[in-house]
């Protein structure tokens, strides 16, 4: 049996490796994945999720730099994203942006919860103003909500 950060290394390998089968290998096949941009639930979701994050972002690596090693499960790292805009990329509005050729360093929490060898949750935090800022999108004034 592996260790809680094990799972969550061989996570962080994968991604980094962009190797979609070893990203959901380390799922549980009902695993839900918690970030700013949304939720994911199941294999075909969280898929998809990270389908578009690399083809956004060909080259996207994360560098982890601070565990809590005092405590297992959560396993709660801190880590920095960084890769070049490169292909489309969904933005919440539901357009989709092509390559801006811009790079990106973001700064990002993540708590991952493991059962049976698998990771059951994923919750990613980081600031989508300072990602979004990074592509060359800000903050838009909304139209008034109706009184």
């Amino acid at each position: 049996m592996s260790t809680f950060w094990d799972l969550k290394h061989r996570l962080c390998e994968a991604i980094n490796a962009h190797d979609l089968r070893r990203v959901l290998d380390c799922y549980a096949p009902d695993a839900v994945y918690v970030a700013p941009s949304g939720v994911a639930e199941g294999h075909e979701q969280i898929a998809w999720l990270y389908e578009q994050l690399f083809a956004g972002f060909p080259d996207l690596h994360l560098t982890p730099w601070f565990e809590i090693d005092d405590h297992d499960n959560p396993a709660v790292t801190e880590w920095t994203v960084t890769g070049t805009h490169s292909g489309p990329y969904l933005l919440p509005d539901g357009r989709e942006i092509e390559g801006t050729g811009r790079r990106i360093t973001v700064r990002s929490t993540c708590s991952t919860f493991a059962e049976n060898d698998r990771i059951k949750t994923h919750r990613e935090y980081y600031d989508q103003l300072e990602l979004y800022s990074q592509l060359g999108y800000g903050l838009t004034e909304l139209k008034p909500a109706s009184v």
